[in-house]
């Protein structure tokens, strides 16, 4: 793996959910977002996302434009974005002069991820897009965003977002299913595949491929593969840490959403065997290791669905350790080239 984009390698980026672990806070997960965000610039990542998500008491990242002008303010040279905003709970016009002002504030580096979930529990539907408002499909606000960062002069009585023309970001189509990948194809934008989602979903990124249409913008595919990933200097170390992530999942498959536990609260639980194989399943696509594992198992994964990037999202209690696997993961990344 190697981070440049000129020379045919792989890239390595970020995902942060901005985590609320237990004992936290949504002001803590936040500065420590901000944290990472400058320790993986000087790391040499080349982007940083931050996801759209709603009354989930775990995670603290719900206004990306916000937070993404924070994190472009604290780094340098990494690109800074959203892994994504939900398009369907906003409106283009606003996510168009958000996005817009960002790129003039921060011209080149400024990614735009557009999904289409509800970005929260169901029962927060009605909060989060209201009953009775127009509900256009992705396809057409789509559409819509990216033409309000044409530069061409409006027609009379036109609705422009006047921030956004001229200053586009990068746009990213990300998704989890055949739907969204023919969608970035055709529209001839990016695509990115949430494998730490859904660790069956790799092959979408063929789909992608074999359905591009070169657009103004880009001419021909380019693409990336979210994983989870917790890295430490054993492999015993990390799969400790990744009891948090496994009691979690356990708690949640039970019905009970909780926050990250701590590594020592999750090696306290004893599991049936049947809870194991379930929660073995569900976490099938969680890399966890020391860097010569870890290295294995995603050069795998680049092998077999060359991808044009890997981000890593990493579902650490402490922070430190959370930091310290980014540095692994940087130097896998480093020692390849």
């Amino acid at each position: 793996m190697t981070q440049s984009e000129t020379d045919g390698g792989v890239l390595l980026s970020v995902l942060d959910t901005a985590p609320i672990v237990e004992g936290s806070s949504a002001s803590q997960a936040l500065q420590n977002t901000v944290d990472l965000a400058a320790h993986a610039d000087a790391l040499g990542y080349h982007r940083y996302w931050v996801p759209e998500h709603h009354s989930m008491r775990g995670v603290a990242s719900a206004a990306p434009a916000v937070l993404v002008g924070r994190l472009a303010e604290v780094t340098r040279s990494i690109r800074v974005g959203s892994g994504g905003v939900l398009l369907p709970n906003h409106s283009p016009l606003i996510i168009a002069e958000q996005f817009g002002t960002l790129e003039a504030f921060h011209p080149g580096r400024i990614d735009l991820g557009l999904g289409r979930a509800l970005g929260g529990p169901s029962r927060a539907a009605s909060a989060i897009r209201p009953t009775g408002s127009d509900q256009k499909s992705f396809a057409e606000q789509l559409r819509e965003l990216l033409g309000y960062f044409d530069e061409r002069e409006p027609e009379p009585g036109t609705v422009t977002a006047v921030p956004a023309a001229g200053n586009r970001p990068q746009p990213w189509i990300l998704g989890t299913s055949p739907a969204s990948a023919e969608l970035a194809a055709i529209a001839g934008l990016p695509y990115a595949v949430a494998h730490h989602l859904n660790p069956d979903c790799g092959e979408l990124l063929q789909v992608y491929r074999e359905a591009f249409q070169p657009s103004v913008g880009l001419a021909t595919p380019r693409s990336l593969m979210s994983v989870s990933v917790i890295a430490a200097d054993s492999d015993a170390r990390a799969e400790w840490l990744a009891g948090s992530s496994r009691l979690k999942i356990l708690s949640r498959l039970k019905g009970s959403r909780i926050r990250l536990p701590t590594p020592e609260d999750a090696a306290s639980v004893h599991y049936t065997s049947e809870e194991r194989d379930t929660v073995d399943h569900h976490t099938r696509g969680l890399i966890v290791g020391a860097s010569q594992t870890v290295r294995q198992k995603l050069d795998a994964l680049i092998k077999q669905f060359d991808p044009g990037e890997i981000m890593v999202t990493t579902p650490i209690f402490h922070h430190d350790d959370r930091r310290g696997s980014y540095e692994l993961v940087a130097e896998i990344g480093r020692d390849a080239q």
